[in-house]
């Protein structure tokens, strides 16, 4: 009735047509040339983009003309600071791996004393946050190691097989050559079973085109899972069922950051003191006579003409211009608050923002890490035991026994634990009001980092410094008798 009595008319369906600027490879290539940080290869790469679209070719890094030679482009570096600064955080806060009834314990004891599984997983982290996913493939080589071996592959040589949201097989590519030709090597890694494909192109080629892969035949396997542990921290909304970089929404981000940065520094080296000298004035070698060559630091300067009236004097003008620094720095604050804006603190990275918030801002700030710190830890609880019970599955074939069933479990520590400096205070001002007993001060203090047996000793070496000794009380009545 409303609607009859406005006159309001339905509106017309609209067909929005949307194009996607990279797809998913391209996206990952993207992401890892930011990780690299070579300024030369950003250029390429945006100057590149920018001949495909017009939001590319006005970005910073495509914008700047290629003749330009003595314009300085610096690239922050900052996307691969926020990536190994996670991965840091990450693996150095890793527990070690607990098994439900010692199931696997000493297997995996011995399996770790040649894999380096702290390294392993930083690199899974690094891999998947700066590339968008990836997965950690396990794999048989007794020529190498006697035990499993564990690689990671990143987003760009990693295909998922997926059904129904789900991932049932895993893809791994690698590149290999013969000669002057470079074929594609596709190891899919399935439930019960790898096999593998060699590509020319698009077309599938015999395995002993390449002489060392010509002894690779697909494998059938006891035990109903994969050889192949799936990655991935953040979900991707462009491209389902696939991870998103760490960085990927905050592009634009950095290349303001870099344009800020170089411009600033470009003002810096376009301020300096200029020097107008007259003809008859100019710097020459004392020695032919001929003029100074000119560079851009020490020696550049204006040429003007020299006087020709009798009462002029030549002299040697030299102009400082004005460098406007606080709105540089203003704009390089803004920048780099929109680069970790949801990411991390500064504080984090080591950067002093004291003098442009509070201390309780900065606090504030702190969790920020701790969010997205939680986030990948959360998603590595998940994860790692089921790499666990896969690299321990996989060790089983090898010594010729079925695979066992195992229920490992990975803890991380807390973040933002207080330091051993806080804590030593802490437990002093305790001890010196006699509510902590001498036990409960070293446990405190050196908590899983020391095992019991020099605990013990340690509280022994106290009481001793301190002039306590433990004596053995009178006998009980009775024992005498006993």
């Amino acid at each position: 009735m409303l609607r009859n009595w406005l006159q309001i008319q339905p509106a017309t369906p609209n067909g929005i047509v949307i194009q996607e600027p990279l797809d998913f490879q391209a996206s990952v290539i993207r992401n890892q040339i930011w990780y690299r940080g070579e300024a030369a290869e950003l250029e390429q790469l945006y100057k590149q983009l920018g001949a495909q679209d017009s939001t590319n070719a006005s970005r910073f890094w495509a914008a700047v003309p290629a003749n330009a030679m003595k314009l300085r482009k610096i690239h922050s570096g900052l996307p691969a600071i926020l990536v190994d600064t996670l991965a840091y955080l990450v693996k150095s806060d890793m527990d070690d791996v607990a098994f439900k009834d010692n199931c696997g314990e000493a297997e995996w004891k011995a399996i770790t004393e040649e894999l380096d599984f702290q390294d392993t997983v930083g690199q899974g982290v690094a891999g998947a946050l700066k590339a968008a996913d990836g997965a950690w493939k396990i794999s048989i080589d007794i020529t190498v190691s006697q035990y499993p071996i564990v690689e990671f592959y990143e987003a760009d040589r990693v295909e998922y097989i997926q059904s129904r949201g789900r991932v049932i097989g895993v893809k791994f590519w690698s590149d290999h050559s013969d000669g002057y030709k470079v074929y594609r090597l596709c190891e899919e890694y399935g439930k019960g079973y790898v096999s593998y494909a060699l590509y020319d192109g698009t077309s599938e080629v015999p395995l002993d085109r390449i002489p060392e892969l010509a002894e690779l035949k697909p494998v059938a396997f006891d035990g109903d899972f994969m050889m192949a542990v799936p990655f991935k921290v953040f979900e991707s909304a462009k491209f389902p069922g696939r991870g998103k970089a760490l960085y990927e929404s905050k592009l634009d981000s950095f290349d303001a950051l870099d344009e800020v940065i170089s411009q600033w520094w470009d003002a810096m080296r376009a301020g300096r003191v200029k020097k107008y000298i007259p003809r008859d004035l100019l710097p020459v070698d004392p020695k032919t006579g001929n003029l100074l060559p000119l560079n851009d630091f020490g020696s550049e300067y204006i040429t003007t003409e020299s006087l020709t009236d009798e009462n002029g004097v030549s002299r040697i003008d030299t102009i400082q211009p004005e460098i406007r620094y606080e709105a540089f720095l203003s704009s390089y604050t803004a920048a780099l608050d929109m680069c970790l804006q949801g990411v991390v603190s500064p504080a984090t990275l080591g950067i002093d923002v004291g003098k442009m918030s509070s201390a309780e801002a900065q606090r504030e700030k702190k969790d920020v890490t701790g969010y997205t710190r939680n986030t990948i830890t959360g998603v590595l609880e998940k994860v790692l035991p089921q790499l666990v019970s896969t690299i321990l599955m996989v060790n089983d074939l090898m010594q010729g026994r079925a695979p066992g069933n195992y229920e490992p479990s990975v803890g991380f520590g807390e973040y933002g634990a207080p330091s051993f400096d806080s804590r030593v205070e802490t437990v002093n001002r305790a001890a010196a009001a006699n509510t902590m007993s001498i036990e409960t001060q070293v446990d405190e203090l050196w908590g899983n980092s020391k095992d019991d047996g020099w605990k013990t000793g340690e509280v022994a070496r106290i009481k001793q410094l301190r002039g306590i000794e433990t004596v053995d009380g009178p006998p009980a009545v009775g024992d005498e008798l006993a």
